[in-house]
């Protein structure tokens, strides 16, 4: 927030200003401060639950009200550009993105600072298969096109679900596309199966005929980390917390009211039908928790895990990152 402009009056002798322009002045050093006021850029995904909650019902510009400080949305197709932005300074706050997402940003040499996460929600991004594909099991993925979203957290997915079954990322083919291109992609036969998240998951095994290969259970624990840039984080933390704890508040009433949350939540994913929301969202934990540097051992396994598949163009060490505390 901007400070109130200070004036020093010290006497002055032997003149002495006039006790009207003295208060006039005073009076001008708080206008400016009423009236200057900061804005916290948040940038966001489809996906982003609890912030899109936060955003429609306006929650977050009446708790930021009291500090002066607007909010102004900028909604990002996925994960990695909206880090991006965060690093070149377009947005102050990421909302949540997916455990993959931060490693890339690393390598991108960006300063990071994770300030909040969502518990694990291994079962909230799958494989999914046609039910009357020839793929039966994860080893039948070898030579097959699959769609998956370039750092995403079903990227990571789909490398642990590949070793487990003795495939490397080079047996198949990435088709790498966006949620609704992937979508399409599987839907047209164009390819052999599609590693997706929620909500597009439960909506694409509600309106097609599939089956799921494997979901994240023993895989991929499918943390979703909130972040910020270093240097605000230590010039802004009162915005940090409120910010983490509206999103702590929103994550228990969604939890609280799942099919008034769905109601919410659906027109903004595509008019998905309450039913479909609340499943989709069964599968996600939106428990928010702080972030310690001691908590970040799977994220060095999914930094390992793309090194070691060339697709990343350096190691990364996952704790070389600040954190903030609530």
């Amino acid at each position: 927030m901007l400070k109130a402009i200070s004036l020093k009056i010290e006497p002055v002798m032997p003149l002495r200003r006039p006790l009207a322009a003295v208060l006039g002045l005073l009076a001008f050093s708080v206008a400016v401060s009423a009236g200057a006021q900061e804005t916290v850029r948040i940038g966001y995904q489809k996906s982003s639950t609890l912030i899109t909650l936060l955003k429609t019902q306006g929650t977050l510009e009446k708790a930021l009200k009291a500090d002066n400080i607007a909010v102004s949305w900028h909604e990002f197709p996925s994960g990695l550009p909206l880090l991006e932005a965060l690093n070149v300074g377009n947005v102050d706050i990421s909302a949540d993105v997916a455990d993959t997402v931060p490693i890339f940003a690393q390598a991108a040499q960006a300063k990071l600072t994770y300030f909040a996460q969502e518990a694990p929600s291994p079962s909230a991004q799958a494989i999914v298969v046609r039910k009357d594909s020839p793929i039966q099991q994860l080893a039948d993925l070898k030579g097959k096109k699959i769609a998956v979203t370039k750092a995403a957290g079903t990227h990571y997915l789909l490398i642990a679900a590949l070793a487990k079954a003795g495939l490397a990322f080079s047996d198949i083919e990435p088709a790498y596309l966006s949620p609704a291109d992937g979508r399409a992609a599987f839907e047209n036969n164009k390819v052999d199966a599609w590693v997706t998240w929620e909500p597009f998951l439960t909506g694409v095994q509600r309106q097609l005929p599939t089956r799921t290969l494997a979901d994240g259970t023993g895989l991929a624990s499918y943390k979703r980390y909130y972040l910020t840039g270093t240097p605000y984080a230590k010039a802004h933390p009162q915005v940090l917390n409120v910010v983490y704890e509206q999103l702590d508040k929103a994550g228990q009433w969604i939890k609280a009211h799942p099919q008034d949350a769905a109601k919410v939540l659906g027109p903004l994913w595509g008019n998905l039908d309450v039913a479909t929301v609340e499943a989709a969202n069964a599968h996600r934990s939106y428990r928010v928790q702080p972030v310690t540097i001691d908590q970040l051992g799977e994220q060095q396994k999914i930094a390992d895990a793309f090194f070691k598949a060339g697709l990343l163009p350096k190691s990364v060490d996952a704790k070389d990152v600040q954190t903030w505390k609530p």
